[in-house]
């Protein structure tokens, strides 16, 4: 009875260090992850898109936590990395397009604007003594957790800073471990009897994985979870920063999954919105969010192992942009891949923006729950700090996010957020303006999404809660609205200091919204 009751003594003495001890954080990021490219519905009905995918992983995470049915990022990659780990606008950071080599612009060519000189260095680590051009210098996310205690791990994909700059490497954020994250945007290859590719997207530091024949998001998994394994043994809370390369092109087949979208004679399984069968390059992508999805369980399944642990882990799931809805996907552009939202990855439309959100903090939220407030990518900062305890902590850049640990702890709680996105880029060849590309900017409102295209002028207006599809532009009817939500928005690019394109033909910078806004409410005007 006295080594039980010792033994129990022991045991309550472990819980009571873990239940003082600021808890592990754990965010898992995936690229590219469209809204509805899950089992998981995070709409108000389940959709075909949910039930051709299997994701029985975040089928059980959303029943250990909440679900977020209105998060948001940017429509491009690093811009949304960017705001994550500086806790800026995008306008304000400037970091507005993808980032890859020094100096260099990743704009497309086409169109009638020029891109401003947004700042293609990407995001830096503040140093006093070596100042970047065309970069914006933060005090780093990791960087402040690390400060304060946690031992941080980053995991996969980086895509802050461009290559030959310090903010390439994410050790120089403050994370004190980093495997195979760079300036790479994108894998080369998830095969690993292609070395995880060559070139300048080639994925390193995981030469070991490749006569195991580890599929790249099997050995990032591995990887994070042994180096997990360090902190918890010396009794120091972590944040994991897994950031996975998947589901972004290529779209190599995961021979684990593929099997799953095939019928037995090997063909693709018919498709219940493309109304055909599924091509190989559908079934590629469907396995690896399957891949992806398994990963999230190997996580999940590492702390159920490992109670005392989980009972001080918080876990955070979230995509950085909207899904594929281009060429490389199968069925109608912009239209069935985000379905029913419209457009895709680079778009202003819902398909572009909506990503799915799921976060799980044990004592704190409770399982199975949905929230329907507002959450944009840059709230991520302060949340993560919040969660952290930390509080009083300095940056050298103004951060925007707002935190929403509040939202968590009281899921009753109702809240407006306003959310503004500024895109003055160019993303790629072949694309429209009727999808929603091109250089725009954009103001979420209430049920309301203005969108503000920089080269023809257009203003469009959309209720989202009504039309998530955006196919019922409301600006010519809703003129009053049109005016606050566009003053709005200029407003608050203003106060970014954000860039504007200018006009390819004179050279001038193009007028704000508000201000184009005013010059058609003129040109409508009747003369006498």
């Amino acid at each position: 009875m006295l080594k039980q009751a010792l033994l129990f003594s022991g045991a309550a003495s472990v819980f009571t260090a873990y239940a003082n001890q600021p808890p592990n954080i754990i965010l898992f990021l995936v690229d590219d992850m469209g809204w509805q490219e899950t089992s998981v519905p995070f709409w108000n009905e389940a959709t075909p898109l949910n039930r051709r995918y299997h994701t029985p992983n975040m089928e059980r995470l959303a029943t250990m936590g909440v679900k977020f049915t209105s998060a948001y990022a940017c429509a491009i990659s690093s811009p949304s990395r960017c705001s994550l780990l500086s806790g800026m606008n995008a306008a304000r950071h400037r970091v507005t397009n993808w980032t890859l080599h020094r100096d260099q612009s990743t704009d497309c060519e086409e169109g009638n604007v020029v891109p401003p000189l947004w700042y293609v260095n990407g995001i830096q680590p503040f140093d006093s003594t070596h100042i970047y051009p065309r970069a914006t210098h933060i005090t780093a996310l990791p960087q402040l957790l690390h400060d304060n205690g946690y031992y941080t791990i980053h995991c996969g994909k980086a895509h802050f800073g461009a290559f030959d700059t310090a903010g390439e490497n994410p050790l120089n954020f403050g994370f004190d471990i980093n495997i195979a994250g760079g300036a790479n945007g994108a894998p080369a290859s998830y095969l690993a009897q292609d070395n995880y590719g060559r070139g300048v997207f080639h994925v390193g530091g995981l030469e070991h994985h490749y006569a195991r024949g580890t599929f790249l998001t099997e050995a990032l998994t591995i990887e994070a979870l042994h180096a997990i394994e360090t902190p918890i043994a010396k009794k120091q809370p972590f944040f994991l920063y897994l950031a996975h390369y998947a589901i972004h092109i290529p779209y190599n087949p995961d021979s684990r999954f593929t099997d799953n979208y095939r019928n037995a004679d090997g063909t693709g399984v018919m498709d219940e919105l493309l109304r055909e069968p599924l091509n190989e390059s559908e079934i590629n992508h469907a396995a690896l969010i399957e891949g992806m999805d398994k990963s999230l369980g190997d996580v999940l399944d590492y702390l159920a192992n490992h109670p005392r642990v989980a009972k001080n882990t918080i876990l955070l799931f979230m995509s950085d942009n909207g899904g594929q809805g281009i060429s490389v996907r199968q069925g109608r552009e912009n239209l069935d891949q985000n379905y029913p939202a419209r457009g895709g990855k680079g778009s202003a439309y819902e398909g572009g923006i909506h990503e799915p959100m799921l976060v799980c903090w044990p004592g704190v939220v409770r399982g199975g729950t949905v929230n329907t407030n507002r959450v944009m990518i840059e709230d991520f900062f302060p949340t993560i700090l919040e969660m952290a305890r930390i509080t009083n902590y300095h940056t050298v850049q103004h951060v925007d996010g707002k935190s929403f640990a509040d939202l968590l702890r009281c899921p009753t709680l109702r809240r407006e957020r306003t959310i503004v996105w500024h895109y003055p880029n160019l993303w790629t060849e072949g694309i429209r303006q009727s999808d929603g590309y091109g250089a725009y900017s954009a103001i979420m409102h209430g049920d309301y999404h203005l969108v503000y295209f920089w080269d023809t002028g257009d203003i469009e207006l959309y209720n989202v809660r009504q039309d998530i599809g955006e196919w019922h532009n409301l600006a010519t009817q809703n003129r009053t609205l049109v005016e606050t939500l566009a003053t709005e928005l200029s407003d608050s690019l203003r106060s970014y200091g954000a860039q504007r394109p200018l006009s390819k033909k004179s050279h001038n910078e193009l007028p704000w919204p508000d201000d184009r806004f005013r010059l058609n409410s003129l040109a409508e005007q009747p003369t006498n």
